[in-house]
């Protein structure tokens, strides 16, 4: 049988054909775009993640250390007094107990040899170097007179080429600086030194005393004139090992066997012992004492091995000093030095082990033996990049890279005893106006100041949130919902600044101008909604018939708008009963508790508000989306509404409504603006609504734009946001599992 076939049909049928290829081409089009673009998002989280790693990983790096080069000097050369190098290492320097100071270039020829000039027939009793920092040293002579000296390096650029020239600069005031007025020699001596004034401890003639010159500019001949002022130090010990004493010259410490005197001699004419630390260890012995950096702590070493450090703490005596951490296995420490500002120091055995600590994360950073045996004396550069070491009558210059030494999984996560402080605490500060400020890098006030901020939030806007978008899907009318639904959605749109801007300088001074009302209306809306509830189905059924049923939601309205007006009305009379007239005091000096303006509560209120839109739009559209053959057959069986809704509609929208809340969850831990805005951003662990927090977020937004590239402070950013990233990570996949487990579970419903 022959088929006749048209060409208006064969027409047809061709462009039927080509229609179908261009879907199939567009469909699988489609397909390969949406692949595509859903691992592009896998590889830049990917990317992120592995980029926050490689930022933050070298400050978990350990310290290095490389011999640059070993410069010989004299053998008949007197013991070294203090080492040390110029910024850029290419000088370095040796001072002698009896004050000759050698300069030795990095290259390993000798630059310059400077003596001191004494008087005729005068000579070098003792000698004492200031922290390291200073780079100075005084002579005690044996006519009783004392000289200062300072080593510095002067930078000029000849023919555009930078020349580093050495000197040793002169400090005594007016010339000679007689300090034994007897003219006995000065055997032992401790100094300190300012622009304005210096103090000198000594031991003369078997008495202990201490002298102090103030300085004052006269204003007519524009000359400075000098004021003494002496005094013997009382309960002095009769045999001194080691005498040191703190640049502020508010302290002086006197070592004798394995006890240290503490005098405080900020008043010079009436120095009071303070007290005596009992330093003594069993089966060890006191062998030295050093300053850190700051000289807020003393490094104890011992013979055994030990390295302690004390500094003073809060007790009811007073501030007094108290023994800290310890650092053990050194060997037997021979030399010990400090850097000039961090709380790094290194020690030195007599088998040339060479140790690099930080007391602060309480680390080891470093342990290598070189051919340093038995040093005299080691310092550090003032940037901490390099060491000298003199042992073996040669200077041994050291690369150091030592980066990151303040930060330790101990010192980010536990509590940390930081100097000053009465305990050990976690505390953020990660600046000061200090240059020996010790860093406190503690992210757990930062972890704590997230969930905290997010936890107030979310008690907030999880009850308005989810119980609106259940009223809205399943008791709304339509043409209500249609209007609802939108507003709410388009509250999403507001800028999280204009939430954060409004709470703190609108919203924080109101709740803290009515807090009594405040209060008040968090139970009195709650209870108008329910007894509005219950009195409208008390009423007769021809009065509800006047309302229309599309507008019977808008009834609680004014009542809501009459409750808040009333709340606000009545807080001055309730202030007044109840709080002396003052809640802000009341609640400080009655219960203890500290009261911040800008406050948990502001930010659970401002941060619920930007939440809200995000679990409400999710949670309705999950329950809007119940199919209605479920909530229809239900009720066909005789169930009530409540009973289909809690037992029907809820348990298949769970999924949707758990994904909702996570969602919100992360949205308010990666909240920014309003957190910033609208707390003190202190780095507290308080738990109090009253009181604010510091979330990693606002710390990072704050906090980033001032830290230097590559700094222990950048880094640590780096984490807080990698930590941040790990959280929502952790989050998300929670939610996504238990929304699986959820969806399996009622799926049959």
């Amino acid at each position: 049988m022959e088929i006749q076939v048209t060409k208006p049909e064969m027409a047809a049928s061709i462009l039927a054909g080509r229609g179908t290829g261009r879907r199939a081409l567009k469909d699988k089009a489609t397909a390969i775009g949406v692949s595509v673009g859903g691992v592009m998002v896998f590889v830049a989280l990917l990317l992120i993640f592995f980029y926050l790693l490689y930022v933050v990983k070298p400050i978990f790096d350990g310290a290095s250390v490389s011999e640059r080069t070993a410069i010989p000097y004299a053998e008949n050369s007197a013991p070294a007094l203090m080492v040390g190098s110029d910024e850029q290492n290419e000088l370095l320097f040796r001072v002698g107990t009896d004050g000759q100071v050698q300069f030795y270039r990095a290259s390993g020829e000798l630059a310059e040899t400077v003596q001191p000039e004494l008087p005729a027939g005068v000579t070098v009793v003792s000698s004492a170097a200031l922290v390291p920092h200073e780079q100075s040293f005084a002579l005690g002579l044996s006519n009783g007179e004392l000289q200062l000296y300072r080593v510095e390096f002067g930078v000029t650029y000849p023919d555009n080429r930078r020349m580093i020239t050495p000197r040793l600069r002169r400090l005594s005031q007016d010339g000679e600086l007689v300090i034994s007025q007897s003219g006995a020699p000065i055997s032992q001596f401790a100094f300190g030194r300012t622009n304005e004034q210096l103090t000198v401890a000594f031991n003369g003639e078997g008495e202990w005393q201490l002298t102090r010159l103030e300085g004052e500019e006269n204003l007519l001949t524009e000359e400075i004139e000098w004021t003494n002022s002496s005094a013997s130090l009382p309960d002095a010990p009769s045999q001194v090992e080691q005498q040191l004493m703190t640049p502020d010259q508010r302290q002086l410490m006197l070592r004798s066997g394995n006890k240290i005197f503490v005098y405080d001699i900020r008043d010079a004419e009436e120095p009071s012992l303070m007290q005596v630390i009992d330093a003594g260890r069993a089966k060890s012995r006191l062998t030295g004492v050093s300053l850190l950096s700051g000289a807020s702590s003393l490094l104890l070493a011992y013979d055994n091995g030990e390295m302690v450090q004390y500094f003073q703490v809060s007790s009811d005596k007073g501030r007094l000093y108290r023994e800290i951490r310890d650092f053990k296995g050194l060997g037997h420490i021979e030399s010990v030095g400090t850097e000039f500002y961090r709380k790094s120091f290194a020690t030195v055995t007599d088998d040339g082990r060479l140790t690099l600590l930080y007391t602060t994360s309480q680390r080891e950073l470093l342990s290598e033996k070189f051919d340093i045996a038995k040093p005299q004396a080691l310092g550090f550069s003032p940037r901490s990049n390099a060491l000298v070491v003199d042992a073996g009558n040669k200077l041994h210059l050291f690369a150091v890279d030592n980066a990151h030494p303040e930060v330790s999984w101990s010192a980010l996560w536990n509590k940390v005893w930081y100097e000053g402080y009465p305990e050990p605490q976690f505390v953020w500060q990660s600046t000061s106006g200090s240059d020996d400020f010790e860093a406190k890098l503690s992210l757990m006030p930062l972890a704590f100041g997230t969930m905290k901020a997010a936890l107030y939030a979310m008690l907030f806007a999880v009850p308005l949130a989810i119980a609106g978008a259940i009223y809205t899907a399943y008791f709304m009318s339509p043409k209500v919902r249609g209007i609802v639904k939108p507003t709410i959605e388009i509250m999403e749109a507001l800028p999280t600044v204009i939430l954060g801007f409004l709470a703190g300088l609108w919203l924080a001074p109101l709740i803290e101008e009515h807090l009594p009302g405040i209060l008040v209306m968090l139970i009195l809306l709650p209870a108008s909604i329910l007894l509005s509830a219950f009195g409208w189905s008390k009423l007769p059924g021809r009065w509800k018939q006047r309302l229309p049923e599309a507008y019977q939601e808008l009834m609680l309205v004014p009542v809501l708008c009459l409750v808040g007006y009333l709340s606000f009305a009545i807080s001055p009379t309730l202030e007044v009963l109840f709080f002396h007239g003052d809640t802000r005091q009341f609640i400080t000096n009655e219960l203890g508790i500290t009261f911040d303006q800008r406050n948990a509560l502001v930010v659970g209120i401002a941060m619920g508000f930007a939440v809200i839109p995000t679990i409400f739009s999710i949670a309705e559209d999950a329950i809007f989306s119940v199919p209605r053959h479920l909530s229809n057959g239900s009720l066909a069986l005789g169930a009530t509404q409540w009973q289909t809704l809690t037992r029907v509609v809820l348990l298949t929208a769970s999924p949707g409504i758990f994904s909702a809340i996570m969602m919100g969850l992360g949205r308010a831990v990666g909240e920014t603006m309003i957190v910033l805005m609208a707390t003190g951003n202190t780095a507290i662990m308080e738990w109090s609504v009253f009181e604010g927090m510091r979330t990693l977020a606002a710390n990072i937004a704050v906090e980033m734009p001032e830290s230097a590239i590559g700094s222990s402070h950048y880094r640590v950013l780096f984490l807080a946001a990698f930590v941040l990233f790990v959280f929502t990570f952790i989050f998300n996949t929670v939610a996504e599992v238990v929304r699986q487990r959820l969806r399996e579970r009622y799926s049959s419903l």
